[in-house]
């Protein structure tokens, strides 16, 4: 699994085998359920166990405003600073011609649709900076911006960094700080 190690799998391993039969048997069941149960909002592609997220229900949240990522733990981490106000579109992955990933295998043509039907004030690009972030960000706010404001988080980020790794104080500075494109 991503972010577990040999030495923390192993005791994760072990442990499991010293938890009685059924511990182990209700801990694979709640894994069977969340594959089954969770799915993508139809909205913003964020993850829900409901067809449209808590996110894009509410009420309180900024309709005009838009936070592109990456993908749903982007979101997490960007919800965990309290910071950001507005809604959500979740891409599903960055475009990687290496990896066989072009614009048609995310969620752009949906963004597009949504920035151009929508009373959208402003798109937010934060996406992680990376070689395939950065194509991504240009590629997407060269789409958008025929419709709206586009901005992208400020760099407090690492090079090459992921966005859930980063602390809160981190992630809201960056959200601040945001410049327009081009």
């Amino acid at each position: 699994m991503p972010g577990v190690g040999p030495k923390t799998a192993q005791r994760l391993a072990l442990h499991v085998l010293k938890r009685p039969e059924s511990e182990v048997r209700a801990l694979a069941q709640a894994l069977v359920d969340a594959k089954q149960q969770v799915g993508q909002c139809s909205i913003c592609f964020h993850l829900s166990a409901d067809p449209v997220c808590d996110v894009c229900r509410s009420t309180r949240r900024d309709n005009q405003t838009i936070c592109v990522v990456a993908d749903s733990r982007d979101v997490i981490a960007i919800e965990r600073t309290r910071e950001f106000k507005g809604k959500y579109h979740v891409l599903g992955g960055l475009i990687s011609p290496m990896d066989g990933i072009g614009p048609e295998q995310l969620n752009i043509g949906q963004l597009v649709h949504r920035v151009n039907k929508d009373d959208i004030a402003e798109v937010i690009l934060a996406i992680s900076p990376s070689i395939e972030g950065d194509t991504t960000t240009l590629y997407v706010g060269q789409l958008v911006k025929p419709f709206t404001k586009v901005t992208r988080i400020a760099f407090g980020l690492p090079m090459g960094g992921d966005l859930e790794y980063a602390d809160e104080v981190t992630l809201a500075r960056a959200l601040e700080g945001r410049q327009a494109l081009g």
